[in-house]
């Protein structure tokens, strides 16, 4: 089989695809015929630090091929989706029973890459952020595969006002055509000076030096919920003054440690697909054999939506 590897750090160009054995399902594991893979910005980061090759895995959807031992739940034949620690950018990939769920009927595995797994970190980041109605929010990297959808489920939970925050120039680029055709009521860069009225809560996907402007967004008794994987420091002074505070979220740990939770933001994710209320937004479908082009697009910020590879 194809997949993607990288033998040292740096930018998409170290990207290549090599042909290795299909890989064997182990204890508590399915073997899946990969019809679609996300390409997600912590990855795309990981590639680029200064450590050992890791697998460059993520959110993938396809047919469910063998099962190892032990792996209940799914029979060769069955459409699922799931989060994938291993190789992912392959036609073949190994999945964790505790990861996977069915495809419903009517639903593609691009709709299952661009839905479940961003999804889920959008609904559990706004969960984070306590949200109550008629509150006004802010969600940074708004464009992005997490944040369209976070932006379309903070309206679906009772904010009055949504303000989408993208790279410097965005606003009066497609991005913001992008944003308020899901429901945006404003669209701010990073680079202005103010960001409008101040908000009740900040969904942060990107971290760093843009922690400070976010924080300041806030009204007092604010909250920001950071979930990016670009770290980034917050003064506490900056937080006593308006009594805001900042709330860590992380995906990993709800999947392990509270999966009646997972399950039931998964099923809602569907529900509101199959009504039509929560759109997933495809910016494009790259071949495996693209995937440094595909890493190039999320490196420049221009994605409006998910970037998938198609094995």
């Amino acid at each position: 089989m194809r997949r993607v590897r990288y033998e040292h750090s740096g930018g998409p160009e170290v990207l290549f695809t090599e042909d290795v054995p299909v890989p064997v399902p182990g204890p508590g594991e399915i073997l899946v015929r990969v019809a679609a893979a996300g390409v997600t910005l912590p990855v795309v980061r990981k590639v680029r630090e200064p450590r050992e090759p890791i697998p460059l895995g993520g959110e993938i959807a396809g047919e469910v091929v063998s099962t190892g031992d032990g792996a209940s739940g799914y029979k060769p034949g069955d459409r699922v989706t799931g989060l994938c620690f291993g190789h992912g950018y392959a036609e073949f990939a190994l999945l964790n029973t505790a990861m996977a769920s069915t495809v419903p009927e009517g639903a593609s595995a691009v709709d299952a890459v661009a839905l479940v797994r961003s999804g889920l970190v959008a609904y559990g980041a706004l969960d984070a952020a306590r949200p109550a109605p008629g509150e006004a929010a802010l969600v940074t990297a708004a464009a992005s595969g997490v944040g369209h959808l976070a932006l379309q489920l903070a309206r679906l939970r009772g904010a009055s006002r949504v303000v989408g925050a993208v790279s410097a120039g965005g606003a009066g680029s497609d991005k913001a055509d992008f944003l308020r055709a899901l429901g945006a009521d404003e669209v701010i860069a990073y680079d202005e000076e103010k960001w409008g009225e101040p908000v009740d809560y900040v969904l942060d996907a990107v971290g760093g030096e843009l922690l400070t402007p976010a924080v300041r967004a806030l009204a007092p008794h604010g909250r920001l919920v950071a979930y990016s994987s670009g770290g980034g420091t917050v003064q506490a002074y900056d937080l006593l003054v308006g009594a805001k505070s900042v709330i860590g979220f992380q995906m990993a740990l709800i999947a392990r440690g509270r999966p009646k939770v997972y399950e039931t933001w998964r099923r809602e994710l569907w529900r509101l697909f199959a009504t039509g209320e929560l759109r997933p937004a495809v910016h494009a479908e790259f071949a495996l054999e693209d995937a440094a082009k595909a890493h190039a697009v999320i490196e420049a910020r221009g994605n409006l939506g998910k970037v998938i590879l198609i094995p």
